[in-house]
């Protein structure tokens, strides 16, 4: 990546984490705080090594409609990414003869732009302050400014501090002199860390020009006359231009041709996406392969030396530094290219490096000669599913994805995708928060293996509700499972043992057809929530379902559709609660359910001319009936209303409507 310039090294303001003494990137720091230990975040300035991801930022945007990943997620990628159309835009400072380019996604209101805002970090402003009255409240500013994270700078609550630079720049539309300022809520990272300031349209500019009494113009009218800043669309207005009544779409493009025409501006295309800061000051973490010379500048490793090794330390604490610092005998070497005496690199990679190729390695992990060979990792990859959180998924999965391409880009893989599908699991939670150990609602599955047994506990996870969401932990309904699994088993103790193994009866009718029935539904139900959909809370749902319908039909049914039934209901749920399925399986059927294979549907008893019609009325379930698959709204209705249990619930009550859901049920809304 070094000598394909995509990995570089240069002075930047940073995230530093003051308690791992460490630098992090702008993903790892979260409202304002060490994502890692939660302390608050400083900005400093230091030399740093960079991937060049944004040179990829397109690629990234685009192959997102190439994989099968939920689409929160591609949001997530393309809300970082964060590309934006607009102009750049050039601003003169006459007095000192210097264009400051800015991005605007807004041309349209250029004729509106009352003052204009560096950010604290930009290489000009204590350059711009020098020799004004103002050079000293500038350099204050600054500094303080410096010690912030971008999060909390860019809070839209927080009060719009800033400083005047005592200079003025042109606006290029007018003409007109308005005055610069430094402030903080303009970032170095977004754009040209300078921006044309619209108070009139613009939220952030407004609350600026308010606090520091600044001009507010309206150049774009709102069809009500309504409070400004106004950010919709409209004719622009009190321009003084040929532009004034001129659709603000239509002036965007116009105002845009104007200005390159008078090389003032051009369009253009931003993004929010920086790159990638992989340096980092600790011990743990893979070293990077350069040598630092007087002469050669930085030279990386040859080949016959990688990979580097990390010398043993006695001390690696976070000092500031890197702990490798120390390391003198490790640090001093000779330079490749001249053989003058030189310095390894000492500061180590982001950990997030390493997970950006480790599926790649295993792929040939026993590979001694190379990261990976070609062939066999083509043979492999890409990953078909991918299983991870979505906390990852602007950090690892981005990565990863960028990671990929730019190896592809060298030949050394065929494919610039890592992974074809990709499913976000949720999160359990308690009373609602995440849990954490200074929250003290950290749950501790010993004490529910201890009260209900492994089985319902490892249930009950699966259970709680669909898997790619976030569910709140209950202990009634870890009490609902366990009660659902000891119901299997006193299904299975009613019935005699066998030792004849797992086989459908045949020749049924009545109650006995129809828990076979049910039998074979589940088995459909299971194997399809199962397969690719990781849909187990509804696997589950359906054993209970079938273990409902045994017990609600087993007086008149038959043993040997009973045993059918429950050998089928213990091998369905085998991969949930494998203690309690093997045991029912080998008490009635007297085999080894491991070794048996999944249960096949028979497809004969997936048709049916009948099925079973739920009742309900307002909603609640009050009978079920069997009714013909052929069956009118008006039969169903019929069938509904004559049900024993339902007659209890409409006698005296008016009927306001009545809800048919072919095939399943009947709702009779009444009052």
């Amino acid at each position: 990546m070094f000598e394909r310039g995509l990995a570089y090294r240069r002075e930047a303001a940073v995230n530093w984490c003051p308690s791992d003494a460490t630098v992090l990137a702008n993903e790892q720091v979260v409202d304002g705080r060490c994502e890692r230990c939660g302390a608050e975040v400083e900005v400093r300035q230091l030399e740093q090594w960079f991937l060049r991801i944004t040179d990829y930022a397109d690629r990234l945007l685009e192959d997102l409609a190439k994989i099968e990943w939920p689409e929160h997620v591609k949001t997530m990628q393309r809300n970082w990414i964060g590309r934006s159309e607009g102009a750049e835009v050039v601003f003169n400072c006459a007095e000192l003869d210097v264009d400051y380019p800015v991005f605007t996604t807004r041309p349209d209101t250029l004729f509106g732009t009352t003052f204009f805002v560096m950010a604290p970090e930009h290489p000009d402003v204590l350059k711009l302050a020098a020799g004004t009255d103002r050079e000293d409240e500038v350099r204050a500013y600054v500094n303080r400014a410096m010690t912030e994270s971008n999060d909390l700078r860019g809070s839209a609550d927080r009060p719009k501090t800033g400083v005047s630079l005592g200079r003025t720049v042109t606006n290029p539309v007018n003409g007109e002199q308005i005055p610069m300022y430094v402030a903080d809520y303009v970032l170095m990272e977004y754009g040209t860390g300078a921006i044309m300031a619209v108070p009139g349209h613009d939220e952030r500019d407004h609350a600026f020009a308010l606090a520091h009494e600044l001009p507010i113009k309206r150049v774009i009218a709102d069809a009500e006359d309504g409070e400004l800043p106004y950010s919709g669309d409209g004719a622009l207005v009190a321009c003084g231009s040929e532009f004034d009544g001129t659709p603000n779409r239509e002036a965007f493009e116009q105002i845009v041709a104007s200005l390159d025409r008078e090389g003032k501006g051009h369009s253009s295309v931003n993004y929010r996406l920086r790159d990638w800061l992989i340096s980092r000051q600790r011990y743990w973490g893979c070293p990077i392969p350069i040598i630092h010379c007087g002469d050669c500048g930085a030279v990386p490793v040859p080949e016959a030396d990688l990979p580097v090794v990390l010398p043993e330390l006695d001390d690696y604490t976070p000092k500031g530094k890197s702990p490798l610092a120390s390391a003198e005998d490790w640090v001093a070497v000779k330079c490749p290219s001249c053989g003058k005496d030189a310095k390894r690199e000492t500061d180590t990679m982001d950990t997030f490096v390493d997970s950006s190729w480790y599926y790649l390695r295993y792929c040939d992990a026993g590979n001694d000669t190379a990261p990976w060979d070609k062939d066999v990792v083509d043979s492999w990859m890409p990953v078909s599913q991918y299983i991870g959180g979505v906390e990852h998924a602007i950090l690892h999965l981005l990565y990863a994805r960028f990671w990929t391409k730019a190896v592809h880009d060298m030949g050394l893989i065929s494919f610039d995708e890592p992974f074809a599908k990709l499913f976000t699991q949720g999160m359990i939670t308690r009373d609602g928060s995440k849990m954490s150990k200074s929250k003290g609602n950290v749950i501790s599955p010993r004490k529910y293996v201890e009260d209900y047994g492994a089985d319902t506990a490892r249930c009950y996870v699966l259970f709680i509700g669909p898997p790619d969401q976030d569910a709140d932990w209950s202990d009634e309904g870890v009490e609902g499972v366990h009660r659902f699994l000891s119901r299997l088993w006193r299904l299975a103790e009613e019935l005699e043992p066998g030792t004849g193994g797992i086989h459908q009866p045949a020749g049924l009718d009545g109650a006995s057809l129809t828990v076979v029935r049910k039998a074979n539904w589940a088995i459909e139900k299971v194997t399809s929530d199962m397969a690719g959909r990781f849909a187990f809370n509804t696997a589950i749902s359906a054993v209970m379902e079938l273990i409902n319908e045994c017990y609600r039909l087993r007086a008149g049914c038959e043993e040997e559709a009973l045993r059918f039934a429950a050998i089928t209901a213990a091998s369905l749920v085998f991969p949930f609660a494998p203690h309690l399925g093997s045991e029912v399986v080998d008490r009635l059927a007297g085999v080894r359910i491991w070794e048996e294979p999944w249960p096949d549907a028979d497809p004969e008893m997936l048709e049916s001319d009948t099925f079973e019609l739920v009742c309900q009325v307002n909603g609640k379930v009050r009978d079920r009936v069997e009714a013909p698959s052929d069956a009118s709204e008006a039969e169903l209705i019929a069938l509904a209303r004559g049900a024993e249990n339902m007659r209890a619930h409409l006698d005296g009550k008016e009927t306001v409507k009545e809800v048919v859901v072919p095939g399943r049920l009947v709702n009779i809304v009444v009052r």
